[in-house]
């Protein structure tokens, strides 16, 4: 028998590196860099000697493809003119000072086969949250400019490209990177790596500075067993509905939205519920309601392996509306998959199916509603009519929830506004962040799904740290957009420690309680 696979597993892994990496990173430098001038299994041990918690690598799949070095050191030594050979200690990070107050990046390679998953990105986050976690002033590096040899004809002087790569007027595929991640040009390093000829022996001196370093509140944290980034910025797709001609043609418009929402530095992005309705316009039969929600459930390896791509190809979280899943006993239920960056796939079902989802497509509703561990702390989905009983979004608190997402489906404004107005009090009894995100447009002859009515939204708490009136985003109603918002889960700590209003901690627990039944219970 096939072993089955964990779905819920990470396939992608950002970690430490550990000693029994170092002959796949001798290969991994070789590879990128030819073996003369790969690094060697001594210059590698020696990094992790010095500073074990600055190695990072990225495992895909159980092959590495990503690596990153980094040490400690002074700031004078740091912001003063050097070479790549002088502050590395030749490669081998042995200049590394316990108490120096920054970090020095020496290192970031990508496998070249792997280019185009954000790799680069991943390891630059990593280095980020560990220069924020040690409260050091920043990072700073040497960082090669590849397009200055073959531009030094047009500009004159390494100074000038340098110069007009930051004013956005030439792109660079190195330093346009840089800067894209929040580093600022500081000056040039001449004879920095000398055998780099694209960019003639130079280096543009790159700092990125500590946000955190002087803004730390002395607030109690929200409990959870990681440290929790301050700021996560959220994407919700307001999506048309629109005819299609293939499961490809709704791939193009779904991976559209994700690179957007990735372009814009989001964390998550989420779809709308039943988003995956539209591939029914495929089909030219005649199906009964019944019929082809069972027909789209035929699409659900499609689904998971598009969404969890994607997720994975563009670094951000997705949380991928709904899908009609037929179920081993042959029920269909209306499941979310959250398809997590780390290449992790996760479930929650819809647990309230609407009258009409009942009698006329016969779904039937789930019997579970956990939080889902993500690298932004856990969340929780309530889809659409889930978000109308106040104990789902309670549960999920409970077990850690900070951001709940609620991917809907209404088709007239009376319905929108059931599923917003009790959505904006979820956020406000239980503290805590709320993303919406619907259908717009029209899907003739698709059983139950002619039109749409939507306005996608993000919702705060209703206190001073948070937006006037509880929204941090709006949208149009009923035209096609993508609404983003940065959310500071800080804010959510000081709201339920110290707010105006407390509603978690004043709950009347000697009064009242919610208690979940297990399904085996009920059948007891």
């Amino acid at each position: 028998m096939a072993k089955k696979i964990r779905e819920d597993a990470p396939k992608l892994l950002v970690r430490q590196a550990k000693p029994a990496d170092v002959p796949g990173l001798v290969d991994l430098t070789a590879r990128v860099y030819t073996p003369e001038w790969g690094h060697s299994a001594e210059m590698l041990r020696s990094q992790q000697t010095h500073f074990p918690e600055g190695q990072f690598v990225v495992e895909y799949e159980g092959k590495i493809v990503g690596y990153c070095a980094t040490f400690r050191i002074d700031e004078a030594t740091a912001l003063a003119p050097h070479t790549w050979m002088q502050i590395t200690g030749g490669g081998m990070g042995s200049r590394h000072k316990t108490d120096g107050n920054w970090l020095y990046g020496m290192e970031v390679v990508v496998h070249p086969d792997y280019r185009n998953m954000r790799i680069g990105q991943r390891l630059y986050q990593a280095r980020k949250r560990l220069c924020t976690d040690l409260k050091l002033r920043g990072i700073v590096f040497g960082g090669r400019i590849p397009g200055l040899a073959r531009n030094l004809h047009r500009y004159g002087s390494a100074d000038a490209y340098v110069h007009a790569v930051v004013e956005g007027k030439r792109r660079d595929p190195t330093l346009s990177f840089q800067l894209s991640n929040d580093f600022e040009v500081i000056g040039l390093l001449r004879g920095y790596v000398p055998s780099d000829y694209e960019s003639l022996g130079y280096a543009a001196h790159l700092v990125w500075r500590n946000p955190e370093l002087l803004n730390q509140p002395d607030i109690p944290s929200i409990p959870s067993t990681q440290r929790l980034p301050d700021l996560v910025r959220v994407a919700s797709v307001q999506y048309l509905q629109r005819r299609i001609r293939s499961f490809e043609e709704f791939a193009t418009q779904v991976e559209y939205f994700t690179d957007i929402a990735a372009d814009y530095s989001a964390d998550f992005v989420t779809f709308p519920e039943l988003i995956t309705l539209q591939l029914l316009s495929i089909e030219n039969e005649e199906l009964s309601p019944v019929e082809s929600i069972r027909k789209l459930s035929q699409y659900t390896p499609q689904v998971k392996q598009l969404f969890s791509h994607l997720a994975v190809h563009y670094n951000i979280n997705i949380i991928a509306g709904s899908h009609p899943t037929e179920q081993p006993n042959g029920d269909i239920h209306n499941v979310c998959y959250v398809c997590l960056r780390d290449g992790s796939i996760h479930e929650q079902e819809k647990i309230h199916p609407t009258p009409s989802e009942r009698t006329v497509w016969n779904i039937t509703g789930g019997d579970s509603a956990a939080t889902i561990p993500t690298d932004c702390g856990p969340i929780g989905v309530m889809i659409c009519y889930d978000a109308e009983f106040p104990e789902v979004a309670r549960h999920l608190v409970d077990q850690g929830a900070l951001i709940l997402f609620v991917p809907f489906c209404t088709d007239v404004r009376e319905g929108y506004l059931r599923v917003r107005y009790c959505s904006q009090a979820r956020a406000i009894e239980n503290q805590c962040y709320v993303v919406l995100s619907g259908n717009v447009g029209n899907l003739p002859g698709v059983n139950n799904f002619d039109i749409q009515y939507g306005q996608s939204c993000i919702l705060t708490p209703s206190d001073f740290p948070f937006a006037r009136d509880g929204i941090a985003a709006d949208s149009t109603p009923n035209i096609e957009t993508v609404l983003f918002a940065d959310l500071h889960l800080g804010s959510l700590a000081r709201a339920r420690n110290a707010g105006a209003v407390q509603n978690l901690k004043d709950r009347r627990f000697d009064l009242y309680e919610t208690r979940w039944t297990r399904k085996s219970e009920v059948k007891k």
